[in-house]
């Protein structure tokens, strides 16, 4: 499973397109994802200060596009990123993203929500 921070904003787009295509399609050609492992430092680093954010499981072997891990930014890391649109029956679970009272963000895939697609 990979993971994709979106704001409520976005998923309600998206569920209305029934397709994700965040304005990284156009900007990098790509959706930036995260492993479980990353989701929070990611967040910690580009949504400083955010409230209104989730987190998306992807199921990969659902995505229609390619999903290719590369280290794009020279970090020593592998990022999965998508190639192309996200079809929304990839997604399998989706979780409420807050940061904690010291604006800190933890990723607990424990904390999900009720998701069906």
């Amino acid at each position: 499973m990979i993971y994709h921070i979106i704001s409520k904003e976005a998923w309600m787009i998206a569920r209305e397109n029934r397709l994700y295509e965040p304005p990284s399609l156009q900007t990098d050609g790509f959706i930036h994802c995260s492993t479980e492992e990353q989701v929070s430092g990611v967040a910690n680093t580009f949504y400083t200060g955010r409230t209104d954010l989730f987190v998306l499981g992807i199921q990969e072997d659902q995505v229609e596009a390619e999903i290719v891990y590369e280290d794009l930014y020279e970090m020593n890391q592998l990022y999965p990123h998508i190639y192309g649109g996200l079809n929304l029956n990839a997604v399998q679970k989706m979780y409420r993203f807050e940061p904690d009272e010291e604006g800190v963000f933890a990723f607990q895939p424990s904390a999900e929500l009720e998701y069906s697609g």
